[in-house]
């Protein structure tokens, strides 16, 4: 196990996305971030079933920075419960995740 993560969000346009992705790398909060166009989300909200197209942001950073990462995914975010989910990396290219780790405060 390392102690690096992916944290996943979604965003509802490309531009919302990339102004994450933007702040999040300029912050040095991740090293990397993917946008991955146009995934379709079903999910419960308010009771209700919804259908949305959305972007899905995948944030390559270190455990310790998880806090601040969703702190400002929040402020960035004009959902008003966005995702923030961790997904710890087990392990990978150890010149890869030296990389992360450099990338990052």
């Amino acid at each position: 196990m390392t102690d690096k993560i992916l944290v996943l969000t979604t965003a509802g346009s490309e531009t919302e996305a990339g102004k994450i992705a933007h702040a999040l790398v300029e912050r040095r909060l991740a090293a990397c971030v993917n946008i991955l166009p146009k995934v379709k989300s079903v999910y419960r909200w308010e009771e209700r079933i919804e259908e949305s197209e959305e972007w899905l942001l995948v944030i390559k950073t270190d455990q310790k920075l998880f806090t601040k990462v969703g702190d400002s995914i929040k402020e960035l975010h004009s959902y008003e419960l966005p995702e923030c989910i961790c997904v710890t990396i087990d392990g990978g290219s150890a010149d890869y995740l030296k990389w992360i780790g450099e990338s990052v405060d």
